[in-house]
């Protein structure tokens, strides 16, 4: 789903310099009656993930005790919202991303209700509420056109086309696997 070969962790953690530690997190919650998760589109601006559609997540800060520290404190500063019974599900598999030299751990929680959103706007161009039921839909998952600014040229890309937005490498690969774990759990939500 990424678009670059996917190189052995171990190797990834073993580079000099290391790469950088970020760490996302995959809010699942309930609206209008329905499970949902909440992506951002990050603004234009000139780096490597311009425009992209992600997870709020980030790098990891010196005073992070941990990276689900990280999640959190991210999510809050990227949604301006941090709901109350929050519950940690786990992680999802580390993700390198080439273009910017970073290692990604996804994390899981839920909660009842989000509760009110107010996005960083330096940081976040709009939030995306996806219904889960929508993710585990296989008719999203499609092919198309992508300019990888790093690699400097326009190449075919596996992606999941969320209410019209192209979700592609990093995130459609944690993306795969949330719907993996909920597929094996929610058997009619995903016409299995």
């Amino acid at each position: 789903m990424s678009g670059y070969p996917r190189p052995d962790l171990d190797a990834v953690r073993r580079m000099d310099p290391p790469p950088r530690e970020s760490a996302v997190l995959a809010m699942l919650y309930e609206r209008a009656g329905q499970a949902h998760v909440l992506l951002m589109l990050r603004p234009e601006y000139d780096g490597v993930h311009s425009g992209q559609i992600a997870f709020p997540g980030g790098r990891r800060e010196p005073g992070d005790p941990d990276l689900l520290h990280t999640a959190l404190r991210e999510f809050r500063e990227e949604t301006g919202s941090m709901p109350a019974g929050l519950l940690h599900l786990g992680s999802l598999s580390p993700v390198y991303i080439p273009p910017s030299r970073s290692l990604v751990t996804p994390f899981v929680a839920a909660v009842d209700e989000l509760g009110p959103l107010s996005p960083d706007p330096r940081e976040v161009a709009a939030l995306i509420e996806a219904p889960v039921a929508l993710l585990l839909r296989d008719d999203i998952l499609r092919t198309g056109d992508r300019h990888v600014q790093v690699i400097g040229r326009t190449i075919q890309v596996p992606y999941f086309d969320v209410h019209g937005h192209m979700v592609w490498g990093a995130t459609a690969m944690m993306i795969a696997e949330l719907r993996a774990l909920l597929s094996d759990r929610c058997p009619a939500a995903s016409g299995h």
